[in-house]
């Protein structure tokens, strides 16, 4: 059961964080307001991630910018260890 609440809130916030690259593209494009760089970054270490990853793709917005995906990365990466560490936690056990 737990697995399944996970899998949800990774959904729906990979949803939600791929949505805000979309609206943040639009907005560039039009010379509107943006979203702020760490308000994306709170969403992507909030289980964000692979929705960051997907709106990059999708959307063709902040591939470009070395420091900002050096965070994203670096993100993924903290998520990736932890998921390693409870999997060999469990194993563990």
């Amino acid at each position: 059961m737990l697995w399944i609440a996970i899998l949800c809130i990774y959904a729906c916030m990979s949803l939600v964080t791929m949505l805000m690259y979309g609206l943040d593209k639009y907005r560039a494009i039009n010379n509107g307001w943006r979203i702020r760089e760490r308000t994306l970054h709170t969403c992507e270490l909030l289980c964000g991630w692979p929705g960051a990853l997907a709106g990059q793709a999708l959307f063709r917005h902040k591939r470009q910018k070395f420091s900002f995906m050096l965070v994203v990365w670096g993100i993924v990466l903290l998520h990736a260890s932890i998921w390693m560490i409870c999997i060999l936690w469990l194993n563990h056990r």
